[in-house]
């Protein structure tokens, strides 16, 4: 982006304030996240074990893949991410707001999102009123030659707009793997941006018609070929590309999610069904 700390020459990415917290707290597994959870519960409550969706992890540093938003297409094409309606829940004497919903046989819950400082942005708070439609980025901050010349900053997605994504290419890996955008979610006038990728691919419409739980999952979370995920890597909070970088290509990579800062590499057509410690929402 255009005030990022690095030049895009550098290939690297701004880090996230509040990076050191999450950063030690992604390394906790499983097995420690019952001790982890009473230190990480209210203050504004929520945070601990939470099982999640997202991206599979290939190789690097990232302790886990980055997680799936559920999406929805309306009658018009637009496309939006879904956000479950909260609710109050008491726990431990504290009373705060939870928001979560069945979606592909799994629960998809807004603590997926409270990871390397996210957790501060007012979209991801459970009862906060904001857009969930998926909004372009400016054409000088996307990485995509084809969303620069198609949309203006704050244009929602929309289905038509990945009409070409059985041929879509551009100078990084194959041609029809699956055609990108980049945008925002749940920020438009609230504090803390949610940086979000976008991508219509004949893979997830194959994946969704399988009779598993791969299946199950897209044919709730996606539509029309169309999956959304929470671009901010688990690692350092870096923001990843898709079929972005040529220097992909040297990690196998090309036709899938690249961490430049790192090296770290995710699937983004295939989901990693897991549980990672969350943070808990501040007061």
């Amino acid at each position: 982006m255009s005030d990022d700390k690095y030049p895009s020459e550098s290939g690297r990415r701004r880090f996230v304030k509040g990076v050191v917290g999450s950063a030690a707290l992604s390394g906790v597994g499983v097995g420690g996240a019952a001790s982890i959870n009473l230190a990480t519960q209210p203050g504004g409550g929520g945070g601990g074990p939470t099982q999640y969706v997202g991206i599979t992890l290939l190789g690097g540093p990232a302790p886990r893949g980055m997680p799936y938003i559920p999406i929805e297409i309306e009658d018009n094409g637009d496309i939006r991410g879904v956000w479950p309606e909260a609710e109050q829940v008491s726990q431990g004497g504290t009373t705060f707001q939870v928001a979560e919903t069945e979606i592909g046989g799994q629960t998809y819950s807004t603590e997926w999102f409270q990871y390397c400082g996210r957790q501060n942005a007012e979209g991801v708070q459970p009862g906060t009123e904001a857009d969930n439609y998926f909004l372009s980025l400016a054409s000088g901050d996307t990485a995509y030659d084809w969303q620069a010349e198609e949309l203006s900053e704050g244009d929602r997605l929309n289905i038509e707009h990945f009409s070409d994504y059985e041929t879509w290419g551009n100078d990084v890996g194959d041609e029809g793997v699956g055609k990108p955008a980049q945008a925002t979610w749940r920020s438009q006038g609230l504090e803390g941006q949610l940086p979000v990728t976008v991508i219509r691919s004949t893979r997830i419409e194959e994946k969704a018609q399988r009779d598993d739980e791969v299946g199950q999952w897209y044919s709730g979370a996606s539509s029309q070929g169309v999956i959304a995920y929470l671009n901010v890597c688990t690692h350092f909070c870096c923001v990843p590309g898709y079929k972005e970088s040529t220097s992909s290509a040297q990690y196998n990579a090309e036709n899938g999610v690249y961490c430049q800062c790192h090296q770290s590499r995710y699937d983004p057509f295939s989901p990693e069904f897991g549980t990672f410690v969350s943070l808990p929402r501040p007061d």
